[in-house]
């Protein structure tokens, strides 16, 4: 009976543990605020691990935005952790109207106190921790870019740019990444909101790039690289990276031609004519970890 007693315990310590979903809560300002944590399948459960935390757009939560963004096959091949939080009433306070600005609901200290809680509970790794977002996240996602960027390491927002004139600037150095639609409906890429009296509330696409590219200290002008329509889908991509030699900061753009207020690579959540189009020419999971992987803390 001894081999096997020895095999057993020997299968027992070698068996990768199994990943784990959780519902969680942390108390910020008095209010219980809700996040998903997802910690990968591991084997070796004293690494430290890159967090992602991914925040979702006006009218969603936590639950949809571990859907929608699905970075859970890349955390398991390659062992990070997603958190995945709520805002309040659905929303994030960006600067905009939302509720959560109305109520004036303080997401950035939230956020601050979410990334001590992650790290000090699953052995996070302070240095690399980075925050993705989609439209109202991703405007959160530039926003954190201003105000805590102290504690993350880079950022990336999708079909999202940054509010003008809300107080808050770019004034550190931070490697960031904007993917954005030309047929978006409800965060046009020139910036020019039409319904409010065509006045340009946030940047458009290619100021919001060139706003960080000189925060960066990239090169003026960008490496400009066409991907065509591979699918069939009536999309194409135009990236524009900029970069700073000497840091290896880079800021990148991705133009969706023809896509809309849309995940590349994602579902199709709502009608085209009201969102317009999903490109499936990229998958932004695996752009966005590509992007974020290169980078941590000093």
């Amino acid at each position: 009976m001894r081999p096997l007693f020895c095999l057993f315990i020997f299968f027992a310590i070698a068996a990768p543990a199994r990943s784990q979903q959780k519902n969680e809560e942390i108390i910020v300002d008095n209010i219980s605020r809700q996040f998903i944590t997802y910690i990968p399948s591991l084997t070796n459960t004293t690494d430290k691990l890159p967090v992602i935390i991914s925040l979702h757009g006006r009218f969603g939560d936590g639950k949809s935005m571990l859907r929608f963004a699905d970075f859970r096959p890349l955390a398991e091949r390659d062992k990070f952790i997603i958190v995945c939080p709520s805002g309040i009433d659905r929303s994030w306070n960006a600067g905009g109207p939302t509720p959560a600005n109305r109520k004036g609901i303080d997401d950035v200290k939230f956020i601050d106190q979410l990334i001590t809680y992650i790290i000090n509970t699953y052995h996070g790794d302070a240095s690399r921790v980075y925050v993705t977002g989609m439209s109202n996240g991703g405007f959160l996602s530039s926003r954190l870019a201003c105000e805590l960027n102290n504690r993350i390491a880079a950022i990336a927002a999708v079909g999202a740019s940054m509010i003008k004139k809300m107080g808050y600037q770019p004034n550190k150095p931070i490697p960031i990444m904007y993917i954005q639609g030309t047929k978006d409906p409800l965060v046009p890429y020139d910036g020019v909101l039409k319904r409010i009296a065509s006045r340009e509330v946030f940047y458009g696409h290619e100021d919001i790039l060139k706003l960080w590219a000189d925060a960066d200290h990239c090169d003026k002008t960008p490496v400009v690289t066409n991907i065509p329509d591979n699918t069939g889908d009536g999309t194409s991509i135009i990236k524009e990276e900029y970069s700073n030699p000497a840091t290896g900061i880079k800021v990148i753009g991705y133009t969706i031609t023809n896509g809309g207020h849309t995940w590349p690579g994602g579902t199709q959540y709502l009608p085209k004519n009201m969102i317009g189009p999903v490109t499936h020419n990229m998958n932004a999971c695996e752009v966005i970890w590509g992007f974020f992987k290169g980078y941590r803390l000093n």
